[in-house]
């Protein structure tokens, strides 16, 4: 009986011991872990820009800038930081200089230049991208990579992007695709709020539909290569991946927090609410010190349920930023990362909802103050915009929610690198 018992527990040990193998083999790879296994092989002797952040490090949190650094098989000659800074620590929309990182310049896309200049990229023989984007229109990462991507186009030199999940998988698209009148820092190019592709098949997406600004009247196109991940499938939430998130910027701390932004994001730039900016919970709140939270919350969670997020009364109180010392009421929002959810589309039910309760800050002359003017270039669709601001029924603004998604949904699968399941 003894021994009948040990080779059950050694039964045991070695099944557990396969399946912890199973799991760790089915980790995602990111594009620079594939880059390291490769031994550095496509970018042998080369000199190296590196386009990165903090966000930018291998699954064992090495950072990439530092690898880089190090190694014998290339040189790094210069860094490029987005938003934030390297470190992603200065706040959203502030200005960030130009420093110097494992002894070589590091020149800020977010300062007096937010498209390299010549001078910045003619020591380099490829510049090479590691960064972790979010999968939401707005987040100016993109708006980043798609002025690198201009930038090399035009001055010859070509682009390997070490490619990283999306945080919210590869199936949700949701929200209309931003009107070319509106496009801006904040939506550069003319997709949907949520594409749902990583950043390695946006800049694909971005070179095949000839999206760079014309030169003389003729398509320009980047010379770019994608080093894609090993074990990434769209259909994979983030906890799926195996992977560890690190914060993104100051107020993406978390997997949560750009569920959140892609529910709450666009409310952050009205008047009406909070968002929860500076709690412990960015993105996932929709508050007000003069909302009744029982009755924003009976208003709005049906709605929002049909759409997979899920909802509850919350209060908040913080010491700065929007209504400091003040406790703002209204519900808490949640998504689990389903890929049947609708972020998107809960947003646009939340704003309807705040246009219910206050009624005066959805006029046509509220539209003029200025955050209405960035309110206007994160939603990016004059007809959205109009029924929302001026007037249309909550019908007529639904039925502007997502104007020109099923083209863009069938554009989009030829740049896929991944499977769904």
């Amino acid at each position: 009986m003894k021994i009948f018992t040990q080779v059950k527990i050694i039964a045991i040990l070695i099944f557990m011991q396969g399946l912890a193998l199973s799991q760790e083999s089915n980790t995602v790879l990111l594009g620079i872990d594939n880059l390291i296994e490769m031994g550095f092989s496509p970018l042998a002797g080369k000199r190296i820009a590196l386009l990165t952040n903090t966000s930018g490090r291998t699954g064992n949190l090495e950072l990439t800038a530092s690898i880089f650094a190090q190694s014998e098989e290339c040189s790094l000659v210069c860094v490029l930081t987005p938003e934030h800074g390297f470190f992603a620590t200065a706040p959203a929309g502030q200005e960030v200089g130009n420093d110097s990182l494992y002894s070589v310049p590091t020149y800020s896309l977010y300062g007096k230049f937010r498209r390299p200049v010549k001078s910045m990229l003619e020591s380099c023989d490829i510049v090479v991208v590691d960064i972790q984007d979010i999968g939401i229109r707005s987040y100016t990462y993109i708006s980043t990579l798609y002025n690198l991507m201009d930038a090399c186009a035009e001055f010859g030199k070509p682009i390997l992007i070490l490619d990283r999940p999306n945080p919210l998988g590869g199936l949700i698209v949701d929200g209309s695709v931003a009107d070319q009148d509106m496009l801006s820092f904040v939506g550069i190019v003319p997709i949907p709020y949520l594409h749902g592709l990583t950043i390695g098949e946006f800049a694909l997406y971005v070179n095949g539909e000839g999206l760079l600004p014309k030169r003389n009247g003729k398509t320009v196109k980047a010379e770019l290569q994608v080093l894609k991940m090993k074990h990434w499938k769209r259909s994979m939430s983030w906890e799926q991946t195996g992977l560890k998130f690190v914060p993104t910027s100051p107020n993406i701390p978390t997997v949560n927090a750009i569920r959140g932004a892609a529910i709450t994001g666009p409310i952050g730039e009205i008047g009406s609410a909070g968002i929860g900016i500076g709690t412990s919970f960015p993105f996932q709140y929709c508050a007000s010190p003069d909302v009744n939270a029982e009755a924003f919350h009976e208003y709005v969670k049906e709605n929002l349920a049909m759409l997979g997020i899920h909802s509850g009364i919350g209060v908040y109180r913080i010491s700065s930023g929007k209504y400091p010392n003040k406790d703002c009421k209204g519900i808490m929002v949640f998504s689990d990362g389903n890929p049947n959810d609708k972020p998107y589309s809960a947003s646009i039910e939340l704003l309807l909802a705040l246009r219910h309760f206050f009624p005066e800050q959805f006029t046509k002359d509220y539209v003029k103050d200025e955050p209405k003017s960035m309110f206007r270039k994160i939603i990016a669709n004059n007809e959205l915009v109009n029924a929302l601001l001026i007037g249309g029924s909550d019908d007529e603004v639904r039925a502007s929610l997502n104007k020109g998604k099923e083209e863009f949904e069938r554009k989009r699968e030829k740049y896929f690198l991944y499977p769904i399941y």
